[in-house]
């Protein structure tokens, strides 16, 4: 099995594999503009994805990852989950939609207990196909409420890193602006899908 740190490794679309190291700048809405959710500009301001919450017309439990046109490119569900120790764990699934609008999954995540992940319970997310032995293919590593996680791969290679640019003024600095760098070749719209679901489970711009 080849690994995943060498190459592009497109999840979602190939089309999301940079050649080179990005930084992205994320941009929350809030709930009552179009229903909440995100946007994701690049170096230029131009969009380059946008993540539509539950909010005013959407569902409950489902977001979507949309490109910079506006067309689906990732549909993400909630599923409530097995009952184990008195505690509920719900899954979320991440889809991908084909040309006659048939979905394919690609993605699973199971929801933390602690409100902040701790490094021997971070979030695990699994993709279709495996990419690996184990039964994870990524962590999700650190506090996504403070704007300081990660992405690794399960050789503990960092592939994304959500934080606050140092350059910004303590007093401008806001929960509703953030930075993601994504590593050369890795799918930018399966990152994106990602944190969409950490956005929803922390209660952020995508939740009702």
């Amino acid at each position: 099995m080849a690994a995943i740190n060498s190459g592009t490794m497109p999840i979602v679309s190939k089309l999301y594999c940079a050649s080179s190291q990005v930084v992205l700048t994320v941009r929350e809405r809030p709930n009552v503009v179009n229903g909440g959710g995100f946007v994701v500009t690049d170096c230029s301001q131009k969009v380059v994805f946008r993540v539509d919450g539950c909010g005013v017309l959407g569902k409950q439990g489902e977001l979507i990852v949309r490109d910079s046109d506006g067309e689906p490119l990732l549909l993400v569900r909630r599923k409530g989950g097995m009952v184990q120790a008195l505690s509920i764990h719900r899954k979320w699934k991440g889809f991908t939609f084909d040309y006659e609008g048939s979905q394919k999954l690609v993605f699973s995540l199971k929801e933390p207990k602690d409100s902040c992940l701790l490094r021997n319970n971070a979030i695990r997310v699994s993709t279709e196909p495996r990419r690996s032995n184990k039964d994870w293919d990524f962590e999700i590593r650190g506090c996504f409420p403070d704007r300081d996680c990660r992405i690794v791969d399960y050789f503990g290679n960092i592939i994304a890193q959500i934080g606050v640019k140092k350059e910004v003024n303590e007093v401008m600095r806001s929960k509703d602006l953030y930075h993601v760098v994504v590593k050369s070749g890795i799918d930018q719209a399966f990152v994106f899908g990602i944190i969409s679901v950490l956005d929803y489970i922390y209660g952020e711009s995508t939740r009702c």
